[in-house]
Order: structure tokens, then sequence, then C-alpha cells
């Protein structure tokens, strides 16, 4: 059962244009299937791959999953046996194993936390077969979703939104390099890998301000050819890339066009 880490800036984008891909998909899978199986929470937690068991399941937002091909992984005593038999879908984002976290109820998680537990939702209709649902917070007796379900899938669909356009913007602008001593002071500078993205262009330091945030940060500026948010297709009125944006500040005492600005002890 793999963990779910960080990940440099390409891969993280398109996980974020998988996951919206991905949410738009959930419509697909939540929608009524004929001769589909539905489970009572009561029976579900008969399938917990023990002896006499009749199978070894698991639930995700409510869609149950023959986890058999992983038993190591959710028989009784292995790390993961507490998701067996029951939606626990609270503790793949919380980690929390506990009776109480072993829950289904995902209503305050936040967007990356949805978001999160959507990628799980994919690993499991990737890996492992899916059998059925479970009949309660997010499926009801007929076997269609519910408002819940609906409320989730919205939330995982904006919070993909936002992580995309939040990677976009990232590769717009990369964050600077940075080093500090008390002997030297600081210095900022750009290199094209700088902030982890890997590009063709090297850039000059800035100061990007964001709405809403208190304190600007450092990012890394593209010097030369059309400016970023120009629409393709239109002439080129000018040469200087994004250094005209309106959110970006030059710093003090740094040439406009240095790609490294230090800064001598205070």
């Amino acid at each position: 059962m793999p963990g779910l880490g960080g990940r440099g800036l390409w891969l993280g984008l398109a996980a974020a244009v998988a996951a919206t891909a991905a949410a738009a998909r959930w419509l697909g899978w939540w929608s009524g299937r004929a001769g589909l199986r539905l489970f009572v929470p009561e029976e579900l937690a008969r399938y917990r791959g023990g002896a006499g068991d009749p199978g070894l399941y698991l639930a995700l937002l409510g869609r149950v999953y023959d986890v058999s091909p992983g038993r190591r992984h959710y028989e009784p005593g292995a790390h993961y046996s507490g998701f067996a038999g029951r939606d626990a879908s609270r503790a793949f984002v919380t980690g929390d194993h506990s009776a109480a976290g072993l829950v289904d109820d995902v209503s305050d998680l936040s967007f990356s936390e949805l978001l999160t537990l959507q990628n799980w939702l994919s690993f499991y209709e990737k890996n492992y077969e899916f059998v059925g649902r479970v009949i309660g917070r997010f499926y009801g007796e007929d076997g269609l979703p519910t408002p819940e379900l609906a409320q989730v899938e919205a939330v995982i669909t904006r919070g993909a939104e936002a992580g995309r356009r939040a990677l976009e913007e990232k590769r717009k602008f990369p964050p600077c390099n940075a080093e500090w001593s008390s002997s030297r002071g600081s210095r900022l500078w750009c290199s094209p890998e700088s902030g982890g993205v890997s590009r063709d262009w090297t850039g000059v330091p800035r100061k990007l301000y964001k709405p809403g945030a208190k304190e600007p940060h450092c990012v890394c500026v593209r010097t030369s050819g059309p400016p970023s948010d120009q629409a393709q297709g239109l002439p080129v009125h000018t040469n200087r890339g994004d250094l005209d944006h309106p959110n970006l500040e030059e710093y003090a005492g740094c040439p406009p066009l240095a790609v490294t600005c230090s800064f001598p002890p205070g």
C-alpha cells in the first residue's frame, strides 16, 4: 500500500490535471449499474480476510474493492488490517488507525486532503476489482449517490482546478534560490532549475505580490519574448518577457537584469 509523498513540479502538474480528469470520471463511477451489489455495513464487516471469512474487502467513499491480491497489507495482523471490512475513508488521509479514526466521515477535510483521497480512489480503481457499494453515508438503498457524496465530488473538482492553477503559476514564476549567513548577508539568484522548475530560461529575481498575501516572495522572471499571459496568435508588441507584470517589483540595490541579488548583513 504505497504512501503519497511530495512530487516534482511536472509530476505535480500532471497529477493535478489527472485529478481534474479523474474527478470528472467520478460521475461515471457513481452512476447506477445493472446488477450492482449493495452491502450494508454489517455485511461488509464479515469481509476481513480471517479464517472462515467470505473474502477480503475494503470500501473507500462508499465503493467496495476486493483487495485479496494485496492480502499481505490488509489481512488480520497486517499494518492496514483496520481498513478491511469497512469504509475508513477518513483514515486514508489522517493516518489515524484508531477506532475513532477508521470512519467514513470526510465532511471537514480540506481541498488538498480530499484530493489525496481521490488519488487513493484512482489507485484502487486501477489495481483492485470494484465489487459494489455500501449503503449509508455515500450511497442510498437504491445504490445511487447521496447528496453528501455529490458535495465531496464538487469540492474535489474545485480543489483539482485550484491546484492546477497554482502549479501553472509556479511554472510562470518559479521561486528563487536563496541563502543567508550572518557574515555575508543574503543572496537571491535564479537558475534554469530554481524552485524545482526545469526550464530553458534562467530569469532574474523579482518580488511577487500576490493578492491576500502579507509579504511578497522572490520569483524568477523571464526577460525576453512576449508576456506569458499574451494570447497565442497575437502580434508580439514587447520583447521583455514578464518584466512589466503589474504584481512584480525590482529589488532595491540590485541591477534590473542581474541573475543574482546580494544584500549585506543588516
